[in-house]
């Protein structure tokens, strides 16, 4: 990206840090930068702008069916005058719920610069989500009343009374604003015809919420505080319809003492929050996936908190022949968001691929090679450092199981991980509270904000202090390459003396030099080891994806001294291990500050863990090889 880009984006983070968790210094990645060819170089080229300028109107009065009004601003081509120019555009939404009189600040972290599109001839409309910003109402985090709105908001912009409107419509943005347009999708609205989502989620509970069954309380008091924070600013609208803005200031309020602050308090406290259900489900957009129809072009990152759901979303619209395709890069949640660097995948800046999948699907322009050009995913593979391309997310993989033998301990005993005979052993896991403090996985759950706030530190690139609060496993040296793509499964046999506790799991490469690269993780809270076996999904008959109902129901803790498997699912990604490397397996018993037992589960995580190895305990790591 440009160096004024990178600095803006930089600041913005910045900001954020400091709006949330005080004083920071400029941002710096802790991700690796992609080199190497991309997979396929598109030739195709943007056409030029056609208007000079643009020229933006405020708060916009969107009135939904239920009577609450929301605003939206609306940005319009203007000529050299700046004036706006008469006709009628294309429409792209995007609907925010962090103030959309923020944008301007945002460095790119809610997407690219709508600019570039309505010089192009779009029109683009950005509203707040009801109970943020300047609309009223009292803000629930995509209910089912949100999840309508999204979709009467793209039939307003769809109406023939709106007269800079010609009826087609077309959907952008980042995270919260990607999955609006997901659910927006789902209710089939008229005049829709693409979306673009950036960075989304499938399911929330097992994405970010409760990854494992405990509490995400890294990255949802940073999102719940955002959220509020941008609410309670007093509405720009008050100035123009004063009743209007104090009414919503009022509802937004409201909001944070009746929804966001109980919400948390119930969830860490055990209350149903704590646990899978219809609350979750309905905000959760593989809801609504089955009825989307729309071109969808997906954005995620291999170090985002929506690294789960993002390819599940892409194989249900693969697999039922929407047109779909998806770019996964080396990025965390605010690099995902900006996708300032998605030009090193090889098809032009995140404004020029917007341009063409909108001039194809909005404006119904003929792109003979789009497809060709832009495969259906592309993905930045670990280790390689290289972008390379499929089309299927799970297709050409085959099972490969490594065996954990024998014994591990803390501090460097390490264990071996093996495809041949396996040996009896055993290795205690400590419950080590600081565990995960200084990894990759710190900086990917809080969105990438701590490398912000400590930059330069070793251990965001090297895994291997924190690897030694608990035990691992590693194959040799490898002799081949290793090369994997998709969802991993850790089956390990466990016993507690209290019945309950976590397993954080994490899957690296080990260099020559002993550095650790982690390359993916995983959690799962024992009591929650029961498994929905027709959701969870196999690869040649081995579990490669294990789905937990989380439910209260199926909550079960072991019996004293009872050994049972608990299947952790690791979350996907793409790597390559060259030869002279190994595979590397760590298991701790906390992964702090990502994830927090429950107050009443609290006491039984303080205990150490066994895992058991050997023909007896069948302890694995089954990966998707390539």
């Amino acid at each position: 990206m440009t160096r004024f880009r990178r600095l803006s984006c930089r600041l913005a983070a910045a900001l954020v840090a400091g709006a949330l968790l005080g004083p920071a210094p400029a941002i710096s990645s802790v991700v690796p930068r992609a080199h190497g060819a991309p997979a396929v170089r598109s030739d195709w080229t943007p056409r030029p702008e056609i208007y000079p300028g643009t020229v933006t109107r405020k708060d916009l009065a969107i009135p939904m069916s239920d009577g609450v009004v929301l605003r939206g601003d609306l940005e319009l081509p203007a000529d050299e005058n700046g004036e706006p120019v008469r006709g009628r555009f294309p429409v792209i939404v995007t609907i925010t719920a962090y103030n959309k009189a923020a944008g301007s600040f945002s460095g790119g972290l809610t997407g690219g610069s709508p600019s570039y599109l309505v010089q192009r001839g779009y029109a683009q409309l950005t509203v707040d989500a009801r109970g943020t910003g300047s609309s009223e109402g009292q803000w629930a985090a995509f209910s089912r009343r949100e999840d309508k709105d999204a979709g009467e908001i793209v039939e307003w912009a769809h109406s023939r009374t709106r007269p800079w409107s010609n009826g087609k419509v077309g959907m952008s943005g980042p995270s919260y604003l990607g999955m609006s347009q997901i659910f927006a999708a789902g209710s089939r609205p008229a005049g829709l015809k693409a979306i673009f989502p950036q960075v989304p989620a499938a399911d929330v509970y097992r994405d970010v919420v409760a990854s494992g069954g405990q509490i995400d309380v890294g990255f949802i008091p940073l999102w719940l505080g955002l959220v509020t924070g941008t609410s309670v600013v007093p509405p720009a609208v008050a100035a123009t319809d004063p009743q209007s803005g104090f009414g919503a200031l009022v509802d937004h309020l409201t909001a944070a003492a009746t929804f966001t602050i109980p919400l948390m308090l119930k969830a860490l406290t055990g209350g149903e929050e704590a646990y899978d259900g219809p609350f979750y489900r309905d905000r959760s957009p593989d809801r609504v996936i089955d009825r989307v129809q729309v071109p969808t072009f997906l954005v995620g990152g291999e170090f985002d908190i929506f690294q789960r759901g993002t390819p599940l979303l892409f194989e249900n619209l693969e697999r039922r022949g929407v047109p779909v395709k998806m770019i996964i890069g080396p990025w965390n949640h605010l690099e995902g968001s900006s996708a300032a660097d998605i030009d090193q995948a090889g098809y032009g800046s995140l404004s020029e691929l917007q341009l063409r999948w909108f001039d194809r699907y909005v404006r119904g322009v003929p792109d003979p090679t789009l497809d060709a050009d832009i495969p259906p995913i592309t993905y930045y593979e670990q280790g390689s450092g290289r972008w390379t391309h499929a089309r299927e997310w799970m297709g050409d993989q085959h099972a490969e199981t490594f065996r954990l033998s024998g014994s591990a301990a803390v501090g460097g005993g390490i264990g071996v991980l093996t495809q041949g005979a396996a040996v009896d052993g055993r290795a205690i896991v400590p419950p080590v509270p600081v565990s995960g403090l200084c990894t990759r996985s710190t900086a990917q759950w809080m969105a990438g904000l701590p490398s912000t706030v400590l930059d330069g530190l070793p251990c965001w690139e090297d895994n291997a202090p924190n690897d030694k609060t608990g035990v691992v496993f590693q194959t040799e040296p490898l002799t081949a390459p290793l090369r994997l793509r998709g969802p991993i499964n850790a089956r390990l046999f466990t016993s507690s003396p209290s019945g309950d506790g976590m397993l954080s799991v994490s899957v690296s490469d080990v260099a020559p030099d002993g550095s650790v690269t982690r390359l993916t993780g995983g959690w799962q809270v024992i009591s929650h080891r029961a498994l929905d076996r027709d959701r969870t999904r196999y690869l040649d008959g081995s579990v490669i994806q294990p789905f937990h109902p989380f439910t209260r129901a199926a909550k079960k803790s072991l019996a004293p001294g009872e050994v049972a498997p608990v299947d952790v699912e690791v979350f996907p990604t793409a790597a390559r291990l060259a030869p002279g490397h190994r595979l590397r397996i760590a298991i701790q018993a906390f992964d702090a500050p990502h994830l927090l037992p429950t107050v009443p589960d609290l006491p039984t995580t303080l205990v150490p863990l066994t895992v058991r190895t050997g023909p007896l305990w069948p302890s694995v790591l089954t990966i998707p090889a390539l």
